[in-house]
């Protein structure tokens, strides 16, 4: 695959994604007017697609997360187009000049959604990906046929249980580590906490993520490796810190966030998550369209706790009929999960 981007990815694995479906999006408006954007466009089987899956990633991964899944509905034998997009500033898409949030990534998917005209869509969504995608598509929600939600929440993260400001240890939390982490350092966290955040003692932890660290310093992480994808893409320092950003946003998930960009000034997506909030119920709720939904949680995770399912089923009462939670996966649940989830997009389809 020839790369057009000024990624700091270079070295792809094979199945990064199915051959000839490799494409560029040249965005036209907001802060990233003039950057590239990766994705791929694949069409699985013969004929006009019985489902197109929208799978949006969050952080600190890529598109490359979705493997498992799009494998899985590739071997279905169904015909499925398969869209799944690398933000900016990780994957292959041109790197950050900022530090981005959410409701930029949610205005860059925009514009890719409109330019495709994705329509009757089943939109898959994890991490950060949940308000990218939902706050993007919330804004043509006439679009959204099916939802699947992973391990991600647009509403206020609850205080109780598990939060990102005492997990996975209440002296380093996640929230914690992208002010003691270095930039330089920052692509060897995503290294193993993508492919390795299983249930594990705070030691095990700690060591083996220092282990990635060091293996990113001396660029001893293999390429072709999934913990390579997720390290290298954060190699530069503008992705790096467009990554963290995100995660000193965590103790403010689903709250609204502010904070002062060196480039652009205050940020500010309070407004943002307000309408999402206000609109996902109201568009595709009980009172709605109904949508169908489905909901994979690994639940030694704070996004995969009781009360963000709650609220989950509250807002999308759908939801209740197809929630599956697995105490022993973590955040990460598409790494582990794939073909479960591949599975119950396509009972969703079928039920339509």
């Amino acid at each position: 695959m020839q790369i057009i981007t000024n990624t700091p990815l270079r070295q792809v694995p094979a199945d990064y994604c199915p051959p000839g479906s490799a494409r560029w999006f040249e965005l036209s408006e907001g802060h990233d007017a003039g950057k590239s954007m990766f994705y791929y466009d694949y069409l699985s089987g013969q004929g006009e697609p019985e489902l197109t899956v929208l799978m949006v990633h969050g952080n600190p991964e890529c598109s490359y997360t979705y493997r498992h899944i799009r494998d899985a509905l590739v071997g279905s034998g169904r015909c499925v187009r398969i869209v799944v997009m690398d933000h900016i500033g990780f994957g292959l898409s041109d790197q950050a000049d900022f530090e981005m949030v959410d409701m930029h990534h949610a205005a860059n998917l925009l514009q890719l959604v409109r330019h495709l005209d994705l329509h009757d869509v089943s939109l898959v969504v994890h991490d950060w990906g949940g308000p990218i995608g939902i706050g993007a598509l919330i804004e043509d929600e006439w679009r959204v046929r099916h939802l699947a939600v992973l391990n991600t929440t647009i509403f206020p993260m609850p205080s109780t249980g598990i939060t990102y400001t005492n997990f996975p240890m209440r002296w380093l939390p996640w929230a914690s580590t992208a002010y003691v982490i270095p930039d330089a350092l920052w692509g060897g966290v995503a290294g193993y906490v993508v492919s390795h955040a299983e249930p594990q003692s705070s030691g095990r932890f700690l060591l083996n993520t220092a282990a990635y660290l060091l293996r990113h310093a001396t660029r001893r992480i293999a390429p072709g490796t999934p913990e390579h994808v997720w390290a290298e893409g954060l190699r530069s320092k503008a992705n790096a810190r467009s990554s963290k950003r995100n995660v000193k946003q965590t103790p403010r998930w689903g709250h609204g966030y502010r904070y002062h960009d060196g480039r652009h000034g205050v940020q500010d997506n309070h407004a943002f998550y307000q309408r999402m909030q206000a609109g996902v119920a109201k568009a595709w709720g009980e009172h709605g369209r109904k949508l169908p939904a489905c909901g994979f949680f690994g639940q030694w995770d704070a996004c995969g706790k009781d009360e963000v399912i709650a609220q989950w089923q509250q807002a999308l009462p759908s939801l209740r009929r197809a929630t599956w939670r697995y105490p022993q996966v973590g955040h990460f649940i598409e790494e582990h999960k794939g073909p479960e989830i591949a599975e119950a997009l396509l009972m969703l389809a079928d039920q339509a």
